[in-house]
């Protein structure tokens, strides 16, 4: 092993792999953040230039594309980020099964579009499906690249190469949208754009090009990284079986409002869950590679600090829903609002289970992340059926909400538990973030009532009114005080 992948038993090891995951995670918070703000105005600027059926196509094939993205690879990235010996020794081995997998799996939805579109809803989305899921040909040849850099804590570099690639699919999308193509617009930016940064990341990992197969390594391969695929499938369905059952139910133009609505309740899964999944599995597994101790603390830290990070901004979505969104969008979107109240939930829900799936999987334990997305799974798709025949999107999203706070965290709960993970020491940590939560919901709701709903007004005063006041419960007067003199240093001196 290099220095880098040598795993500690001393007291410092908590310490020593966390610097390493803090600067890993500061890399991908300012990576991901610009490329977050670098697609939110690409999504405002396609809003305006295509209509909501388009959406609603570009969200059929969306949701081919993470299905296979999930697959294709069989779980070999996360199995590069976690395994146990030399990287040089099994890389060859993975890159070699992770173009295999990712070939035959683009093969199977070329043949599969057509009948995918049909049963979503429309037929029209099929090339579609086919041009955006061929980025899946590109993350097989870089897959194991890719693993390496995070393995390595080197997300500066994963930031540069994501970062040309937004570069990329803005220039596509918007160019192809004002010529009129419609949802292809959304899928050729995106496949441009995983070139560009596929070939980056070749470039930056330096790991020589071999070709080679080791049985004995490719069954350990295989053992770890089928099952995580199967889970990840699993997670795929689960995040986007709503929008086929929802297009094949209420056709494209009620999809696209509810793609809308998903995409901004994403913002920030796909902003802190992205940043922090780059650097949470290669963490979690150079923790547990030294004593339960360490990886129980890392966990000990880990929660409280996502719940109070994420509750604040799902609360100003689900109180401020229509003045998030007509504000930004347009009163033609508005529809989308009466979603996005109910996916903020889910957005919670899915930070936290996202940070259970990659503490199960930094540990080994890839069949138990299988059982907790097969539960989630069974009840989302019966839920979604129910939701949405008794009230449209706005029912898929309920749907979603009450399946996630009542069957996807208990069953995480669950399953970190079974595998050795006390979340009981958590608890006392969450009280200010739930509290401090309802009191910016009370707040923004009673200030919004004396803004008379002036959109404008209302996102600053009620919401920044309600974010005051979480901040206040939930951090520490010591804190406060810190930041404060910090602050005030920083202050000329009048002379």
């Amino acid at each position: 092993m290099t220095a880098q992948e040598e795993p500690g038993n001393d007291a410092g090891t908590v310490g020593t792999i966390g610097r390493q995951a803090g600067r890993g995670l500061r890399w991908s918070l300012f990576g991901t953040l610009l490329t977050r703000m670098g697609s939110f105005a690409m999504g405002l600027v396609l809003a305006r230039l295509l209509a909501p059926a388009d959406f609603g196509l570009y969200a059929i094939a969306l949701a081919a594309t993470q299905f296979v993205m999930h697959v294709n690879d069989a779980g070999l990235i996360a199995a590069t980020v976690q395994w146990r010996g030399k990287l040089e020794e099994m890389a060859p081995t993975a890159s070699v099964l992770a173009v295999v997998f990712s070939t035959g799996v683009y093969g199977i939805f070329w043949v599969g579009a057509p009948y995918f579109s049909t049963l979503a809803g429309s037929e029209q989305a099929t090339g579609v499906v086919r041009l955006l899921t061929a980025v899946i040909l590109v993350d097989g040849v870089t897959a194991v690249r890719a693993g390496a850099l995070m393995r390595h804590f080197e997300q500066d570099k994963l930031t540069k190469a994501n970062l040309a690639g937004v570069l990329a699919n803005a220039a596509i999308a918007v160019t192809l949208a004002v010529m009129g193509a419609g949802a292809y617009s959304f899928a050729a930016g995106q496949f441009g754009a995983s070139v560009v940064t596929g070939v980056l990341v070749f470039v930056f990992a330096r790991v020589p090009v071999r070709i080679a197969v080791d049985r004995a390594i490719a069954v350990r391969l295989l053992r770890f990284g089928l099952p995580l695929a199967a889970s990840l499938g699993l997670e795929s369905v689960l995040m986007n079986a709503d929008y086929v059952i929802v297009g094949d139910r209420l056709g494209m133009t009620m999809l696209g409002f509810y793609l809308l609505a998903f995409n901004v309740s994403s913002w920030v899964p796909g902003l802190i869950g992205t940043a922090i999944r780059y650097v949470s599995i290669a963490g979690f597994s150079r923790l547990a590679e030294g004593d339960q101790e360490s990886l129980a603390e890392g966990v000990r830290r880990s929660v409280p600090l996502l719940i109070a990070f994420v509750l604040p901004v799902a609360v100003v979505m689900a109180t401020l829903a229509h003045a998030i969104i007509i504000t930004l969008y347009g009163a033609q979107w508005n529809m989308s609002a009466g979603v996005l109240r109910f996916l903020a939930v889910l957005m919670v829900v899915r930070m936290l289970t996202g940070l259970a799936f990659d503490i199960l999987t930094s540990v080994g334990a890839t069949r138990a992340t299988v059982w907790l997305n097969a539960g989630w799974a069974a009840a989302l798709v019966a839920a979604l059926l129910v939701g949405i025949g008794l009230d449209g999107i706005r029912g898929a999203a309920i749907a979603h909400a009450v399946v996630g706070l009542f069957v996807a965290l208990p069953l995480a709960v669950w399953a970190l538990q079974r595998s050795g993970v006390n979340l009981r020491p958590v608890l006392p940590a969450l009280v200010r973030p739930l509290a401090g939560a309802a009191a910016a919901a009370g707040v923004i709701l009673l200030v919004s009532q004396v803004t008379g709903h002036i959109l404008l007004l209302e996102l600053v005063a009620a919401g920044g009114a309600g974010l005051i006041v979480y901040v206040l419960i939930v951090v520490p007067a010591a804190q406060l005080k810190g930041l404060g003199g910090r602050l005030a240093r920083l202050v000329p001196a009048r002379s």
